[in-house]
């Protein structure tokens, strides 16, 4: 599809400086243009790129000033890189959807399909599964019985949903991932473990998108949630019982111990690790490799094990970098002393 400058100015409420009817395909990096091609420029330290741009069209923000002409048309907008996203969305969004059963997948009689719901080959639906209207289910996806999935959700190649978990509308669930696995429960005998059954289930609310190889254990009793409007990146552990709060996103390898509860539009960076039975609050953000083995308060920014604000943990490292040269100068300095005891 094409859309040219003018259209894209009023959907992104933007004001064009250049040709407006230049027309674009496709998307583009601005430091990787083409003609065709629509690009943005947000970051200052790529703003050289726009002078020798390709790209038909370059979103900029508002307040970009250029110090000599450019060849391409500028679409200007309060803030690029949301309206960037926005129109990946509409493009996305303008693609035709997959429709239909392929006679390849197995579908049990007593499952429930709803209206324009796509099922590809090799996919596996069992009993009692009701599958809402729009919804997609890739080749070689399984989805077990008596499990229960909204509309419009994307169901990837190779996910696996454990028996009787609920998910809700316009969920996406990427290649790899599974949902309702047994959570990690098992009570030492003296000779070994015994397992302790999971009976419970995993809730996965409206909006919710989980990435690839990432994994939610369903619960002991009752469900583990996660709740609406949850992003979860690859390979995320989340583990029994734990309540992951609306909005709050996770960037990969992070792992949630058991029974945690985690607030509102929190942020966790790359392989955060959050210990089990604790509450993180509202608004909490957690740099990359932060542990937390206790509870955080709403809205605070740390980082490290155990996390602290931001300033004096980068000012403990500039430290724990001249620890070795620390040491030399205090051993030195306990010989002196013991020397001049031994001269009293």
């Amino acid at each position: 599809m094409e859309f040219t400058a003018k259209q894209i100015a009023q959907f992104v409420q933007g004001k064009i400086e250049g040709d407006e009817n230049v027309t674009v395909h496709t998307f583009a990096k601005i430091e990787d243009s083409v003609p065709g091609a629509i690009s943005f420029l947000a970051n200052p330290k790529y703003t050289h790129y726009i002078y020798d741009t390709q790209s038909s069209i370059v979103l900029v923000d508002d307040t970009l000033e250029l110090e000599k002409p450019v060849k391409t048309t500028l679409i200007r907008v309060q803030n690029a890189r949301d309206c960037v996203a926005k129109l990946l969305q509409l493009y996305e969004s303008s693609k035709p959807k997959k429709t239909g059963i392929d006679s390849l997948a197995f579908i049990s009689p007593k499952a429930k399909i709803g209206q324009n719901v796509y099922i590809g080959a090799f996919a596996y639906i069992g009993d009692d599964v009701e599958i809402g209207d729009g919804s997609q289910i890739y080749p070689h996806a399984t989805v077990y019985d008596r499990v229960t999935i909204g509309a419009d959700c994307r169901i990837y190649p190779n996910a696996s949903i454990y028996h009787d978990c609920k998910l809700g509308n316009r969920v996406i669930v990427h290649s790899g991932a599974v949902i309702g696995a047994d959570g990690f429960g098992f009570a030492p005998n003296g000779e070994g473990y015994d397992k302790i059954p999971q009976i419970g289930i995993v809730t996965v609310e409206d909006d919710v998108e989980i990435g690839a190889n990432t994994c939610i254990d369903r619960s002991t009793m009752g469900s583990t949630y996660l709740r609406k409007g949850v992003k979860l990146d690859n390979l995320v552990q989340i583990a029994h019982n734990t309540d992951i709060g609306e909005h709050t996103v996770m960037s990969a390898q992070v792992g949630v111990a058991g029974s945690t509860k985690v607030g509102q539009w929190c942020m966790f960076g790359g392989q955060v690790g959050i210990a089990g039975h604790i509450n993180i609050g509202n608004r909490v953000m957690l740099g990359a490799q932060s542990g937390a083995p206790s509870s955080i308060k709403d809205g605070q920014t740390l980082i490290g094990t155990p996390p602290m604000p931001q300033i004096p943990y980068f000012k403990s490292q500039a430290i724990f970098q001249k620890l070795p040269d620390l040491y030399h100068q205090l051993h030195t300095l306990q010989q002196e002393v013991e020397k001049l005891k031994n001269k009293q």
